[in-house]
């Protein structure tokens, strides 16, 4: 074992059984567990924020099924170099067996359409078994074609008990710690630096105990935070920060403070945030924290993002920060937001209920002789386009679930409304 590879490294695991956390992919009834032991791998996405084990659940993986393995990181491989590898794994692999190869491409999201391409035919033809690791959204950021073909699984952050798991393994069980001293009085600081990234964890916790000159070590959270203490002022786009500061971003908009956006965006910017992520994330809020107050700011939104996809840094920050300001100074509304929500609950509440019969289509005869589009009113056919008429199912009848906020256009909202449904909605 060598001392100059990173504990992380070092404590690994091998096999399923030492694997901390994701019980519900790799416990006893879990459905990776199944699948290995089937001996019936198929492709798949790890989603999960970083240092929860992606990578070393691909290991895992096919160092437990007997299947050739192949690794390319999405930062520093090429259209070339996807191709030379299924090339070798066609090779090594084949059409008819159960043991084709497995290439394993950590943060898959970071390939371009073209790169994500060049997989398919290798994917659907089986010539490999892809294993993609992304920290980010693959519902956004994987080609639909080849998200399709994949089975997506979601690795959780590990919670205290995981971590300090960890750490008493590293105590216990690292050839070069254990020889060592370690009284572990307190873990709440290495905890939360980690940000519950488990290999940030265990590497901050090497530094910790390699910073003691004697073998006997007592480790605090006092003494965590002296020798950690410039750790947290940096922003670390894959860590705990990524998440802290978009969310004051948000609330920022969300408060209507512009002056206080446009810090949080710069703090973004210049740790070199994805500008997709940032973008995807106001246009999110132009619906939910804006939406029929001000219908514009959504479609500034849409086009911030299509611009800022088309340009990236660093003339995209002028255009996040009009987004941004422009956001934060529009009125507010959550209206559209909480109408879905409730929506949603009546569903869940009520199931599915039938369409009233009046208003199903009827394209044929016999869904005609059943009475189906009977007694629609057309509503163009009536004064102000409008006919008072029952549109939801009779066992929910009356339900109002959307109700406008109090702003200039939702105010006007609320007025027609009025005029409409006055004998049937308290508007």
């Amino acid at each position: 074992m060598n001392v100059n590879e990173p504990l992380a490294e070092r404590l690994r695991p091998k096999t399923l059984e030492d694997y901390v956390s994701q019980t519900h992919l790799v416990g006893e009834n879990g459905v990776l567990t199944q699948q290995i032991k089937q001996g019936l791998i198929p492709s798949m996405i790890f989603w999960g924020p970083p240092g929860t084990g992606k990578t070393t659940l691909a290991n895992i993986i096919a160092t437990a099924s007997g299947r050739p393995f192949y690794t390319l990181s999405a930062i520093n491989s090429g259209v070339k170099d996807i191709r030379d590898v299924i090339d070798k794994a066609k090779q090594s692999g084949g059409l008819f067996t159960t043991k084709n190869p497995i290439l394993f491409i950590d943060e898959i999201h970071r390939f371009s359409k073209s790169q994500q391409d060049s997989l398919l035919q290798a994917v659907e033809k089986g010539w490999i078994t892809l294993i993609g690791a992304t920290t980010e959204n693959p519902s956004f950021e994987v080609i639909s074609a080849l998200l399709s073909r994949c089975q997506v699984y979601i690795l959780n952050a590990f919670d205290k008990n995981d971590l300090e798991t960890l750490l008493k393994r590293a105590m216990e069980q690292d050839e070069f710690l254990s020889k060592k001293n370690i009284q572990l009085k307190e873990t709440n600081a290495l905890l939360k630096l980690s940000g519950g990234d488990a290999r940030k964890l265990l590497n901050i916790f090497e530094l910790i105990v390699n910073s003691y000159a004697s073998e006997s070590i007592v480790i605090t959270d006092d003494a965590v935070l002296q020798k950690i203490q410039n750790n947290t002022v940096r922003y670390d786009k894959t860590g705990e920060q990524h998440y802290d500061i978009i969310s004051a971003l948000i609330k920022s908009i969300r408060g209507s403070d512009p002056n206080a956006a446009v810090y949080w965006l710069a703090r973004m910017i210049e740790g070199g945030e994805d500008v997709k992520f940032i973008a995807r994330r106001l246009l999110i809020s132009a619906s939910e924290d804006i939406g029929n107050a001000n219908p514009t700011a959504l479609v500034i939104a849409n086009n911030t993002f299509q611009a800022i996809s088309t340009i990236g840094y660093p003339e995209s920050r002028i255009i996040l920060s009009q987004c941004a300001t422009y956001l934060a100074c529009s009125p507010k509304s959550n209206a559209s937001y909480a109408a879905i929500g409730n929506a949603l609950q009546l569903v869940k509440q009520t199931g599915d209920l039938a369409v009233p019969l009046d208003l199903r289509n009827a394209p044929t005869k016999l869904m005609k002789e059943l009475g189906y589009g009977d007694n629609y009113k057309y509503a163009h056919n009536y004064a102000n386009n409008f006919a008072n008429q029952e549109f939801m199912p009779e066992e929910i009848k009356n339900t109002k679930l959307y109700d406008p906020g109090h702003n200039a256009r939702e105010n006007a909202h609320r007025e027609f409304l009025k005029n409409r449904w006055k004998d049937k909605y308290d508007y």
